[in-house]
């Protein structure tokens, strides 16, 4: 191990030297590959939860590729199998021991080094959710704070409230030991003519751009950029606009880092400029779907049918948890409404609910006061509520032009079967043109979906309760 090296504030980092530059002042791309198998990962890494941390064993293969020279095996830069091993300061190990995070996923044992390496360089990471993403890049943004200066010096950004609140909800934790002073660029979470001067600051694209304009956020002492969810960010039509800002508006030597669980190839290439000369670390694809996750599909004969089958589904939802995915807010508001007309108890939310009814919504729902959720996209992505362990797809995902949409359908599944658990997706067809979403969908994922007949609603639950009893 190469020695460490205490900087300026405090904080240790591995020595390195610095790369060879061109004449222009660039530094050359050696990219190098470099794969792994037999990824050993804490349960529960992304999400602060009590209780001890089991280890679980899985086969993803990681890809590594190296922008620059550190492709020695030997050099710190390479892998640590510790905290330790980062240098990092005391207090921000008091943290993520604090966690009962024992050891260094393996994503977290290739991307922490590289993330943390000085001079500091860029990173688009690719991998499952619950490898630890987001400790990771938490972790990189509190170690690039100076605790002494009174500014702005990281940004993250993501494409909801709640994903937003919960990468905070790690921060706080994580710094419970250190010094450092956290603030929120999300809708009505700032008075109108306030300046930010926290050191970090979390939101999403279009708050954050607005304080951005109106110079309540300065970010001419930005050090590091994150962007979670980093797919769906540079895709969207107006949230790739509003990322490009913030980007624009920080530091040409800011670090820029890009996260999430799949990046189609056409949005790998924007990503690769929008954070250039960036290391690299990836899933193969196919390892993309989860694996714990048993899907089915309802035959239902119409949308009459359909609803009828969902509240017949009732009580098996509230054996754990259950999230229902509509396409509209329009159709989560019917289905909600009949549904809690009914007796049934069940939480609504979706982008057009009051900032202050989707707080609470969600956090009783995190918080198991309630346990059915009918929502839109707004909570496909990045949301850890463990419990969860059923996923409805009511409408198959679709992108902005109508087509089937994969990288949701993945993301909105993986909402369940968190850390290892196992969990059940439930896709409901009822005309032609949904069946043949979803068969495009199974197609391109590769994984079979299983037919569940609905036509003895006895014989349907027996066969959903058995899988959930597995």
């Amino acid at each position: 191990m190469a020695d460490l090296k205490p900087d300026a504030d405090g904080f240790f980092h591995a020595a390195s030297s610095a790369p060879t530059q061109n004449s222009d002042g660039s530094i050359p791309e050696t990219k190098t590959e470099v794969k792994t198998g037999d990824l050993t990962e804490s349960k529960n890494e992304d999400a602060p939860q009590s209780g001890a941390s089991a280890l679980l064993k899985s086969t993803f293969e990681v890809t590594v590729t190296l922008a620059d020279q550190q492709a020695d095996p030997n050099s710190p830069l390479y892998s640590v199998q510790t905290f330790e091993q980062l240098g990092l300061h005391e207090d921000l190990l008091k943290g993520i021991y604090a966690m009962k995070f024992q050891k260094p996923s393996k994503i977290q044992e290739r991307a922490l080094p590289l993330l943390l390496q000085n001079p500091p360089r860029n990173m688009i990471g690719q991998s499952q959710s619950g490898t630890g993403k987001t400790a990771a890049f938490v972790l990189a943004m509190l170690s690039r704070v100076d605790y002494t200066k009174e500014a702005v010096q990281a940004l993250c950004i993501a494409p909801s409230r709640e994903l937003a609140r919960q990468i905070m909800q790690v921060i706080t934790t994580m710094a419970a030991y250190t010094k450092v002073t956290t603030g929120y660029a999300i809708k009505d979470a700032v008075a109108k003519g306030a300046s930010l001067k926290q050191h970090i600051i979390v939101g999403t694209p279009g708050t954050l751009t607005d304080l951005i304009r109106r110079r309540s956020i300065d970010t001419a002492h930005v050090k590091i950029f994150v962007v979670d969810e980093a797919d769906n960010m540079l895709d969207q039509q107006g949230l790739g606009d509003q990322t490009l800002r913030v980007k624009n508006s920080v530091p040409r030597d800011c670090q820029i880092v890009l996260f999430s669980a799949t990046f189609p190839d056409y949005v790998r290439n924007f990503a690769n400029k929008f954070a250039p000369a960036a290391n690299e670390i990836r899933l193969k694809t196919e390892e993309l779907s989860v694996e714990g996750i048993k899907q089915f599909y309802m035959d239902c004969k119409n949308e009459v049918h359909k609803y009828e089958v969902l509240v017949e589904l009732y009580s098996l939802l509230t054996i754990g948890q259950s999230i229902i995915f509509c396409k509209k807010k329009e159709t989560a508001d019917v289905i909600a409404q009949r549904m809690i007309d009914q007796g049934h108890q069940v939480s609504l939310l979706h982008g057009s609910k009051d900032p202050v009814e989707r707080d609470r919504v969600i956090d009783e729902f995190r918080d198991g006061k309630s346990k059915v959720l009918i929502t839109t996209n707004v909570v496909a992505r990045g949301i850890d509520i463990p419990q969860v362990n059923m996923v409805v797809n009511y409408d198959m995902p679709l992108t902005v032009d109508n087509r089937p949409d994969p990288e949701t359908y993945l993301h909105r599944i993986g909402r369940t079967g968190r850390f290892g658990r196992r969990g059940i997706s439930i896709n409901f067809v009822h005309d032609r043109r949904s069946w043949a979403e979803m068969q495009e969908i199974e197609q391109k994922l590769g994984k079979a979906i299983v037919r569940v007949k609905t036509d003895d609603f006895d014989e349907m639950e027996k066969t959903l309760k058995q899988e959930l009893k597995a």
